[in-house]
């Protein structure tokens, strides 16, 4: 490597931000500097990385300068803000809210199926990661496209750390209200208690009745396949575990495949981790996949009531993978050009 990288995580104290912090220090990369950026009440804090002690700033004008990427995990509206001006002051901003996903002329990534998809990789530019159950889902997808895939429909079971520290503070404190035998207390996060239940709604609703994690999936399924008009449905869900993401997913290709070349190709895939159905172990659990990139695929078996189909069982961490891992895949590539 011909030289280090300067790199900025925007929401440095976030759940996601740690995530980055903690994969940036286990990397292979050297960095010539490192900016955290958080907000007004953690100004100064102080964030070991690599024996060395960094204060967190708060964002003002000109605060990129100087930098080359930019990682951000502050949310829609400090995305939409803060990300072009990291653009203005050269750097590459890699934003992991839901800000700019959509938009057509920025590219939405996961490196190991649409890397190409940007155009120039050291042009200073708006990088957006994909929504965390969308990428196990285009993951496990990307292995069967060969085959012509006309329908999906996925279910998918997400775990509390998807809304933040605040989330898993729900769960835990909820959960040891039920065990002490209190009546249970409003959270932070979410409407009821989370605690030993499940809640089919992950974001707000819409006038049809999806609620916004529901149409992410839907849409930006699409974009990052290059599959316009596939038809996918999804219901999302939030169930009362700490970590992981796990999907049960209907896949309808538009052609007759048997089992034994479908495994075939998942098992080709680096990127996934797959159990055959005749193995001794039977599925993949949300334990198992913790700190780990690959999207986990098991269960395995053709639908008896719809031509075509194939069902499976897709988990993947989405801190690890869906989040920041993501992230940092996609700039280890840049670094690697920058270099």
């Amino acid at each position: 490597m011909s030289r280090s990288i300067a790199v900025g995580i925007v929401g440095a104290t976030g759940l996601v931000g740690e995530t980055f912090i903690q994969l940036l220090e286990k990397s292979e990369y050297n960095f010539t500097e490192l900016r955290l950026f958080a907000s007004e009440k953690s100004k100064g804090r102080s964030i070991n990385f690599r024996d060395q002690s960094f204060a967190c700033q708060v964002l003002e004008n000109g605060c990129f300068k100087g930098l080359d990427v930019v990682f951000f995990s502050s949310g829609d509206d400090i995305s939409k803000e803060w990300a072009p001006k990291a653009v203005e002051d050269g750097a590459i901003a890699i934003d992991n809210s839901a800000a700019y996903r959509m938009n057509p002329t920025t590219p939405l990534v996961v490196p190991e199926i649409n890397f190409h998809h940007i155009a120039s990789a050291t042009t200073p530019q708006i990088i957006a990661n994909p929504n965390c159950s969308t990428i196990q889902l285009v993951m496990a997808l990307e292995a069967l496209k060969e085959f012509g895939i006309e329908e999906v429909r996925v279910a998918s079971y997400q775990s509390v750390s998807g809304a933040g520290k605040e989330g898993i503070e729900d769960l835990v404190n909820q959960s040891q209200q039920v065990l002490r035998g209190e009546n249970l207390q409003p959270g932070k996060t979410f409407i009821l208690p989370i605690a030993f239940d499940c809640q089919p709604k992950i974001g707000s609703f819409n006038d049809e009745g999806f609620c916004s994690e529901e149409i992410k999936i839907m849409q930006e399924t699409k974009k990052i396949l290059d599959l316009p008009g596939l038809k996918i449905s999804a219901f999302t869900v939030r169930v009362p575990t700490m970590n992981a993401h796990g999907e049960a997913c209907w896949v309808t290709l538009n052609r007759d495949v048997d089992r034994a070349t479908i495994e075939k190709a998942l098992q080709a895939c680096d990127f996934i981790s797959y159990l055959p159905h005749n193995s001794e172990k039977s599925f993949h659990s949300y334990r198992e996949v913790q700190g780990e990139t690959n999207a986990f695929v098991s269960r395995l078996r053709k639908d008896p009531g719809f031509e075509n189909t194939w069902m499976m069982w897709v988990v993947a961490d989405n801190l690890q993978r869906g989040a920041a891992a993501n992230g940092l895949l996609i700039a280890q590539r840049i670094f690697d050009k920058l270099s």
